[in-house]
């Protein structure tokens, strides 16, 4: 019931979007900010710059919306592309020094579940601090990755396509992600 209220909802929404009413995008900034902005943030840490891509974000997705196609994904997933393809953009055009797995030595394929369970460990304030220094660390693809896994909670298949990807790539992409995670906390603390 609830997910037919949100259709009809979206449909309206577009509806007015497509004739460019200020009220359908009142609304659509209303619906959807919060999660556009939860994307943009947590792949761009500064706030000046997420405040400008998530403007940007909506001006694209209102210049665009002939582009729309419900059969493919939500408007909320269509928005959250949006802002992955804009946050992403964003960070490879700027100086962001990121890692590669490479530079912990090449056997993160080796680590196991249940050593990625005792490094990572519980949600402690250390661990937390830890997690969050290593995800800094990461590339922009795989900060958005774990952002929107962990943090959004989104399905591999709304992943793939905000991403532009199959769900299997997605799945490998996140376990190897996670094993860096992994890696660059064992460096952390040795």
């Amino acid at each position: 019931r609830k997910e037919r209220k949100m259709a009809e909802t979206e449909t309206h929404l577009i509806e007015g979007l497509r004739q460019q009413s200020p009220k359908a995008q009142q609304e659509t900034l209303e619906l959807f900010g919060r999660n556009v902005w939860a994307q943009v943030v947590r792949i761009v840490s500064c706030n000046e710059d997420a405040e400008e891509i998530y403007q940007d974000v909506f001006v694209k997705a209102f210049n665009n919306i002939d582009r729309y196609d419900g059969e493919k994904a939500s408007l909320k997933t269509w928005l959250l592309r949006i802002a992955y393809n804009e946050a992403v953009s964003f960070l490879r055009h700027s100086k962001t020094k990121t890692i590669s797995l490479e530079d912990y030595g090449n056997d993160s394929d080796n680590i196991s579940e249940e050593e990625m369970e005792r490094i990572i460990g519980r949600p402690d304030n250390e661990n937390i601090h830890m997690l969050r220094s290593a995800i800094q660390r990461l590339t922009p693809e795989e900060q958005a990755l774990i952002t929107m896994f962990y943090y959004d909670d989104l399905s591999m298949n709304d992943i793939a396509f905000v991403t532009g990807s199959t769900p299997s790539t997605i799945g490998s992409r996140l376990s190897r992600t996670r094993k860096k995670i992994c890696k660059i906390i064992k460096n952390i603390r040795s």
